[in-house]
């Protein structure tokens, strides 16, 4: 088996331009063989009839003196044969291997008959005309010891297909090994990407299939680069979001075992213990969350509700959260009927109306709206509080990031929320932004379809 494609390339022009070629010649001869036979005998024709004419018109002695000096036996040979089978020869065979004759022949030449014998396929090799002389009825056989022109032209195109199928080869030699380096350069990126090794440059400045290829390719190679990068810090988040309250846990799990411990000690310590595990545990739920929303693994269960209703149901049961800060909701919310999984949705408002909360200046304002159009509806959530960066912008929604570090302490809280709220728009096949300015306040819009297709 050829594995290699430019072998396969360079051996699949070669037999199908030998097989055409040869093909091609083959049909071109099946069909024209009369009208090459009739050409290529005519010249020996007319050669022999001239002789024949000869011999009639002058004495035999005269016409053999004057043939056997005739320029044209150069190239023919001729045989004159009696009754007995005795042949008198004119011209030089050089070499040339005279063809057989039979008495046969020789008997139906002398009845008159021609014949004409051809041992070479298309070209006439010998000919048989009657002659009539002052002794009698003979049989003249001409035979050509040079090949006839036509036969010769055929000699030659068959010489120059030959030459031109070399030619042809070499240059295709030459051009399979620029269509097929591309090749050989994406299969050597394939290997080095395969060994984890994404810095490829391919430098491919072909157009067409090949070049439209190269780019994909580099595309991909963009893509798998990202990709790696997230997983590494996915894994870095992973390990410090796990790490800081395990650290807590041991810590005080070992402080525990200290013998004079109080009971007020013992008691804070395992509060912070339980508290750590739940903070685990919690982050557990959201990666489990995060993963089934991104494999589009959790059904939907579409159903159509009163949107505006259930936001009020939401800012409802996190009163606690708004009221014990005495912040304020300025509400405008239109009567809108939507088809969605209203139970995920439900956590698209609790978060991001958490986050508004947690970044929110005491006795600040949070401002929730609702936008009807043909087929969409956009809910705006404001608030006044402290703002994102234009940088932290372009990654709040990747999970575990964190908005301003410096007060990661401060503000509590995974990273996870705002990756999960960006799945579930996406799989309503919404849309979500944030609009933003450090020191006065954050805004984020949704957009969701009336009706979400069902996610198949």
């Amino acid at each position: 088996m050829i594995r290699s494609l430019y072998t396969r390339a360079v051996l699949t022009f070669l037999v199908s331009v030998i097989a055409g070629t040869l093909i091609a010649f083959f049909v071109a001869v099946w069909v024209f063989e009369e009208k090459l036979n009739e050409n290529l005998q005519i010249n020996l024709l007319h050669f022999g009839q001239d002789v024949a004419q000869i011999y009639e018109i002058i004495p035999q002695r005269e016409a053999d003196s004057y043939v056997s000096g005739m320029k044209q036996l150069d190239s023919y040979h001729i045989r004159i044969y009696d009754e007995m089978g005795q042949f008198q020869p004119f011209g030089m065979l050089n070499g040339h291997k005279p063809t057989t004759v039979t008495m046969e022949q020789i008997k139906k030449v002398r009845d008159g008959e021609v014949v004409q014998v051809n041992m070479n396929g298309v070209a006439p090799s010998l000919l048989g005309l009657p002659l009539k002389t002052e002794a009698g009825m003979k049989a003249m056989f001409v035979e050509p010891i040079a090949p006839p022109s036509a036969s010769f032209a055929i000699k030659w195109i068959i010489a120059f297909l030959i030459y031109s199928l070399i030619a042809g080869s070499l240059m295709i030699l030459v051009a399979a090994m620029f269509l097929v380096r591309p090749i050989k350069k994406l299969t050597k990126a394939t290997r080095q990407i395969a060994a984890g090794d994404f810095n490829v440059k391919l430098n491919i400045q072909q157009t067409g299939e090949l070049g439209t290829l190269a780019r994909s390719f580099e595309e991909m190679i963009h893509d798998l680069q990202q990709l790696e990068q997230m997983r590494r810090e996915f894994v870095s988040n992973v390990s410090h979001e796990v790490q800081s309250p395990l650290t807590s846990i041991s810590g005080y799990a070992i402080a525990l075992k200290q013998v004079d411990l109080g009971d007020h000690e013992r008691s804070r310590y395992l509060d912070i213990i339980i508290a750590e595990a739940e903070r685990m545990s919690k982050m557990s739920d959201s990666l489990l969350k995060l993963s089934l929303l991104e494999s589009q693994s959790q059904q939907m269960r579409l159903v159509t509700r009163s949107l505006d209703e259930e936001i009020r149901r939401v800012i409802v049961a996190i009163q606690p959260q708004w009221s014990a800060r005495n912040i304020r909701f300025d509400l405008n919310l239109k009567a809108v009927m939507l088809t969605a999984d209203h139970d995920q949705l439900n956590q698209v408002w609790i978060n991001i109306l958490g986050n508004s909360i947690k970044f929110s200046h005491d006795s600040g304002k949070i401002s929730v709206s609702i936008k009807q159009d043909m087929n969409s509806v956009t809910v705006r959530i404001s608030d006044t509080g402290i703002g994102i960066s234009l940088e932290d912008q372009k990654r709040i929604f990747e999970r575990f990031f964190k908005a301003d570090r410096s007060h990661s302490r401060k503000y509590d809280g995974s990273g996870m929320g705002l990756a999960i709220v960006k799945q579930i728009v996406l799989l309503h096949q919404g849309d979500i932004r944030v609009e933003s300015e450090p020191g006065r306040g954050t805004t984020f819009i949704v957009t969701l379809p009336i009706t979400t297709p069902t996610v198949s």
